[in-house]
């Protein structure tokens, strides 16, 4: 449903899809790619949304079928994103009243750098469809490189990650 009533606002790539539900969640939900194209394919094969070739990407959009399943299902998809709205924002809220509170009781105040370095690395793994085997094999190269250096600098400080 939550699928169907994005669709209603207009057609999407599954990648923009996986971005609208961080987007309207607040980064609570952030659908990987496994969890997306399957429902999308689904909805595809069900006759509720349609497929069109855009370069090397799908766009799709909703069907007649899809439009009035999604019309007869109005309300629930709307009380769904709601939801999803209200506790993102909530979740938020309290992520940034816990990182204030850290910052004012003498935390790192690099915090705000490490957050955001780490949400481009969330970013920068975010694919629009599945990766390659050779894409997935360099990109778990990198992250282990990532990770051993992050603890090599942690041990070197003597705190070493938790």
């Amino acid at each position: 449903m939550i699928l169907l009533a994005l669709l209603a606002n207009r057609p999407a790539h599954g990648y923009e899809l996986i971005k609208e539900l961080e987007d309207h969640s607040h980064g609570l939900y952030v659908p990987s790619p496994g969890m997306i194209y399957p429902a999308l394919t689904y909805l595809e094969e069900i006759g509720l949304a349609a497929a069109e070739i855009d370069g090397t990407k799908k766009r799709y959009s909703l069907t007649e079928a899809g439009r009035g399943h999604y019309e007869l299902n109005r309300d629930i998809a709307a009380r769904i994103l709601s939801d999803m709205e209200r506790i993102g924002a909530d979740m938020a809220q309290a992520r940034e009243a816990m990182e204030s509170s850290a910052v004012s009781e003498g935390c790192d105040p690099t915090s705000d750098v490490l957050r955001a370095a780490r949400g481009d690395l969330r970013a920068a793994l975010r694919k629009d469809g599945a990766y390659t085997t050779e894409e997935a094999q360099r990109v778990t190269d990198i992250l282990n490189r990532a990770a051993a250096e992050i603890r090599q600098v942690l041990a070197e400080s003597g705190k070493p990650p938790a």
